[in-house]
């Protein structure tokens, strides 16, 4: 199978971005390239060579199936997790699971910059400097707590620590994110479980640092998440 090449660079200080990438099957391959985008509890903004828009990919509670045709390109913003509400307009829970032009909420403003991206000579640069023209507010602020918090404390942990009832810390929680917190913490530690296998790591020692109860549990987690198992991904 001919594959899509994949890039990540590093995304400006104080952007809120987490990544900025490209994804791109040369022209010449044989054959389509399918793919899965798995929960990481991120929101993409994206360029896509093939319609000329831009689409935004809202959180994922599962395996999100994908396909590349020969000649086709992808530009990619990536926000942190919690990041993008203040930029898209609308909570992340909105766009949970979807793939909505972003002309949907931005209407005239988005084919504009869709159509500045396809003839930038810096499309990442046209992509970041109208994410920053547009976050006219700052991200809810109890969103580093939540993060930080969910990684390694219970729900009702966090939200003891940070003074907010359960209720109120899944609103925030599903506003911020697109998650309540309990589908936030699921996705986090799958990520975290994903990057230490993908480093070499036993799955076993994997399974036991991510704080799951065994690797039975792990694979259970994994497949639920990605539709697969773990050493498929890998």
């Amino acid at each position: 199978m001919d594959a899509a090449r994949y890039r990540e660079f590093p995304a400006p200080p104080g952007s809120g971005l987490a990544c900025l990438w490209t994804q791109e099957l040369p022209g010449g391959a044989e054959r389509p390239y399918p793919h899965r985008v798995v929960p990481d509890g991120c929101v993409d903004l994206i360029w896509w060579s093939r319609d000329g828009a831009i689409m935004v990919a809202g959180p994922d509670t599962g395996p999100n199936p994908a396909t590349l045709l020969p000649g086709d390109r992808l530009v990619g913003v990536r926000f942190r997790p919690g990041t993008a509400p203040p930029v898209l307009g609308v909570p992340s829970d909105a766009v949970r699971d979807g793939r909505p032009h972003l002309r949907e909420l931005w209407g005239a403003d988005a084919d504009r910059l869709a159509e500045a991206v396809a003839a930038s000579g810096d499309p990442h640069g046209t992509l970041v400097r109208a994410v920053l023209a547009r976050a006219t507010s700052d991200p809810d602020p109890l969103v580093p707590a939540i993060v930080d918090g969910l990684r390694s404390r219970t729900v009702r942990e966090v939200a003891d620590d940070i003074g907010l009832g359960d209720r109120q810390l899944r609103r925030r929680s599903l506003a911020a994110f697109g998650y309540g917190p309990k589908t936030l913490q699921r996705v986090l530690r799958f990520q975290r479980a994903l990057a230490m296998a993908r480093a070499g790591r036993p799955l076993a020692d994997v399974a036991y640092a991510t704080g799951y109860a065994d690797q039975a549990h792990m694979a259970n987690e994994v497949r639920t998440l990605a539709g697969t198992s773990i050493r498929s991904l890998l």
